[in-house]
């Protein structure tokens, strides 16, 4: 499968999130502070990609996280609420190109790229002897 037949420049989506202390930076490391994290941040980044796509893909079919290049600009609270975007920047045959973002309001707290493959479901499966 080619998502190139499929899969268009400038799809996008967004989501919001409000910061729950379980996504924050001290949660996961005593003494740090209580902030969005930033592997909690490029994790809704991901969903947000595969949100843009996932009306378009087929039955069997899913995209997985295969490459992030993000920076993390600005901290956020506990309560805060976190807009991420996503957006298709360039489709090859396997492979999924985005640019991401994050706000708290107008301030931008994060940015970057990400990539997503297309694979087929059964024959991940298969492969990983699932």
């Amino acid at each position: 499968m080619d998502a190139r037949d499929f899969i268009k420049i400038g799809m996008s989506a967004e989501r919001t999130l409000v910061v729950p202390a379980e996504r924050t930076v001290g949660h996961f490391v005593p003494g740090m502070p209580m902030v969005y994290a930033t592997p909690m941040m490029i994790l809704e980044m991901e969903m947000t990609s595969g949100d843009a796509i996932r009306p378009a893909l087929q039955s069997g079919w899913v995209t997985v996280g295969t490459e992030v290049d993000i920076r993390h600009l600005a901290a956020a609270l506990v309560g805060a609420t976190v807009r991420t975007t996503a957006k298709v920047i360039a489709v090859e045959r396997r492979v999924i190109r985005f640019e991401v973002e994050a706000y708290e309001g107008t301030r931008k707290l994060g940015e970057g790229r990400h990539a997503r493959g297309l694979v087929n479901v059964e024959m991940f499966n298969k492969r990983l002897g699932a």
